[in-house]
Formats: structure tokens, sequence, C-alpha cells
């Protein structure tokens, strides 16, 4: 049977300055209840700087590397440039964000970030939890940075570096403890290698035995590992992806139900019914309607 590929290229969005500061290398973002932007939701993209948001209320999902997290409230989330990062679901969010370019850690002023754990990310870490403390202590830097930033001048880029090495090394301190692990690095990277196959193969195989094959490993292996990695099945990581890819092309494309099941491997219409509304606890039809009427 052919297969419809899904598309090679990854668009890459750049960190633009806005009209406040004009800032090449740095920006802050504030959300008091925004919608996403329909461009973006269910795009996967990439980055070409460093984004550490902090979510007081959002409920949403998000995919890094291929990983889903919802968010929850009052955590940090991050990501390096080259990360694959996707929008899935329409909700409110109220969220600040920090984003800053790798020339901006190559500044003086700077370079001491670039050693940061929480920079160096080895261990391919994207959340960050919080206690009350915690999010007394960010809440006033980011207070700061926020009033900083509005207040352009000589003082202001030292000012902002200050606050944000203040930042970057407490989020570091967190960071270390709530990443560190005995799980071995061959693990770590059997994980990271099964969700990059789903990512290149979801539209033609639909089993973990298919991946396990093209790892060179055996199926209950490949489980195992998965279930103690990521907390959920292997089977999960595979409907995850296939579901997510619907829902893109139920919201992107006019394409029929039938060509849509189709695209995705499925052998006929009704057998992909069943297993989106399995998943979602809706039809495909249902969710296209109602994802549309939100943005008219």
């Amino acid at each position: 049977m052919q297969v419809r590929s899904p598309d090679s290229h990854v668009p890459v969005y750049h960190l633009e300055p806005d009209t406040v500061s004009g800032n090449k290398h740095f920006r802050v973002y504030n959300f008091e209840g925004d919608f996403p932007d329909l461009s973006e939701l269910l795009i996967p993209h990439r980055k070409d700087h460093y984004l550490f948001v902090f979510i007081r209320k959002a409920g949403t999902r998000q995919w890094i590397d291929m990983t889903p997290y919802i968010l929850k409230d009052n955590t940090f989330y991050f990501s390096g440039p080259g990360q694959v990062i996707v929008k899935e679901e329409f909700k409110q969010l109220w969220s600040t964000g920090i984003a800053f370019t790798s020339e901006f850690l190559s500044f003086q002023e700077n370079a001491s970030l670039r050693n940061l754990p929480i920079i160096r990310n080895y261990q391919q870490g994207n959340e960050l939890l919080l206690t009350d403390t915690d999010i007394l202590f960010v809440e006033d830097l980011l207070r700061k940075i926020c009033g900083e930033y509005l207040q352009p001048g000589e003082w202001q880029q030292r000012m902002l570096s200050a606050y944000l090495t203040l930042l970057l090394t407490y989020l570091s301190r967190l960071f270390t403890t709530q990443y560190t692990t005995t799980d071995t690095p061959a693990d770590k990277q059997l994980l990271k290698h099964f969700q990059a196959k789903i990512d290149e193969n979801f539209y033609q195989y639909h089993e973990v035995s298919d991946y396990a094959a093209m790892l060179h490993i055996s199926a209950g292996h490949l489980g195992e590992v998965v279930k103690i990695q990521s907390g959920k099945p292997a089977i999960k990581h595979i409907h995850e992806r296939l579901v997510m890819e619907a829902r893109r092309l139920l919201l992107h494309t006019n394409n029929s139900l039938k060509d849509i099941a189709f695209n995705l491997g499925f052998s006929d219409t009704s057998y992909f019914n069943r297993f989106f509304k399995r998943e979602t606890g809706e039809t495909p039809a249902a969710y296209r309607t109602k994802i549309r009427e939100m943005y008219h």
C-alpha cells in the first residue's frame, strides 16, 4: 500500500525583536489568557533559540522532541535550539516566557551561563516542578526582569544579565536535584531512538514489534525499557503520535476522513473512527467541527 510520508521540512522560528526594545538576542513574553495562534497549532517547528516559560495556568498539551507534556500550573518548561515543538491543544494560557539566542550566551557578561546544567541539559529534561517557596522566588525575579525589560537605558543589559544569571542559576540547582537519576544512558538513548523512529515511520507502522525490529531488539525488551523510562506503554507513544497527526490534518486540511485514514495507514475509515474516538473520546468529525468553530 502506498503511504504518504510526513513532511521532512520542519520550519525554524527565529527570535524576532519586538517594538519595545529592538533587542535581537533577548526577549520577554507575557500571556494573560491568550489563545495560541491558529498558524502554530499542531504544526511541528523548531526554534533557533532558548526558551524558558513559567506556566501559571494552562492545562494544554505540548510536545518537545516527541515527548508530550500536559502543561502544569506553576511549572517551568524549557527548550533549546533545534528541539522540535508542537502545540497540540487550544486553551487559554497565562505565562511569562524568556527567550535568548546562542549569540546572547556568547557575550562576555553572559559567558558563564553556557556551563549551567539547565543550559547544557545533558539529561534532556524539559519540565521543572516548583515548590511554593520556589514559586515566590521566581515570580519575584520575573517581575524584576519584566520591569527592567520595559526600561531601556545604558544599564538595562547589565541588569537583565544579572537577573537572568540569578534565575538560571536557581533553576539549575532545582534541575540537578530533579534530574539526578540512576537510569543508564543506554536506556535513555533507546527511548529517544524509539521516539525518533515513530516520528519517521508512524504513517506506515503502528505496532511495537515493527519498531523493535528497526532497533534490532525484542519487542519485550523495548516495551520494558520504554515503560520504565517514560511511565507509559510503548504502544501509547505510537498512538499519541497518530492522534496528533490526525488532529493536524483535521484542522489544517479539508481532506476527507477517508483520505486522512488512508494517509495515516488505517485500512478503512471505520477503523480510524473507532481508534480516534477511543483515544480522544470524540469522533474525528466531531473534533473537526469543534476546533474550527473555536476559530470562527
